[in-house]
């Protein structure tokens, strides 16, 4: 495997791993303030993050590269609002995109077909998770600080994602 490719895909492990506790703690403070719909999404978006970083390590590992498992900084843990929470979601995907976007541009200047074909999964899952990250954050937008919409929206938050998911 390239080097360059195999750095970049050892960053990626390091996103997902981020993204992942950065979801988990985004959950926790959900769950400790009463909104048992929205602490339920970022578990579980969290462990979806958590299954992206494997199946990167375990590519790396199956390509003879050389896995980093990364020391990750502490997430953000307290928050003022589920707007903000549903910010952050959106601004981490987007980012993570980005990176995506990358390591395709460069599989394709290092000839690294292979590992190209395989990033196409994460380009497709990305699409998916920013749109809904984008609805989610239209809706909350829509209901502003009405407390019984925010009710609604935690109730009925993984109904949304699914459906959402469901269009794609």
């Amino acid at each position: 495997m390239n080097s360059t490719i195999e750095n970049l895909l050892n960053n990626q492990i390091k996103y997902e791993a981020t993204a992942s506790m950065q979801y988990l703690a985004m959950a926790s403070w959900a769950d400790a303030n009463g909104y048992n719909g929205v602490a339920e999404f970022f578990y579980a978006q969290s462990e979806e993050e958590r299954l992206h970083m494997t199946k990167l390590v375990k590519f790396v590992n199956e390509r003879g590269g050389k896995v980093s498992i990364p020391l990750l900084e502490k997430p953000k843990g307290d928050f003022n609002s589920l707007n903000e929470l549903f910010d952050m979601f959106l601004s981490s995907e987007v980012f993570v995109t980005e990176q995506i976007n990358h390591i395709i541009f460069e599989c394709l200047q290092h000839k690294e077909y292979n590992v190209h074909n395989f990033m196409q999964w994460y380009v497709t899952e990305q699409l998916e998770e920013e749109a809904m990250a984008r609805t989610l954050l239209d809706k909350l937008t829509i209901i502003g600080d009405e407390k019984a919409g925010q009710y609604l929206f935690d109730r009925d938050i993984n109904v949304i994602a699914r459906a959402n998911e469901n269009q794609e």
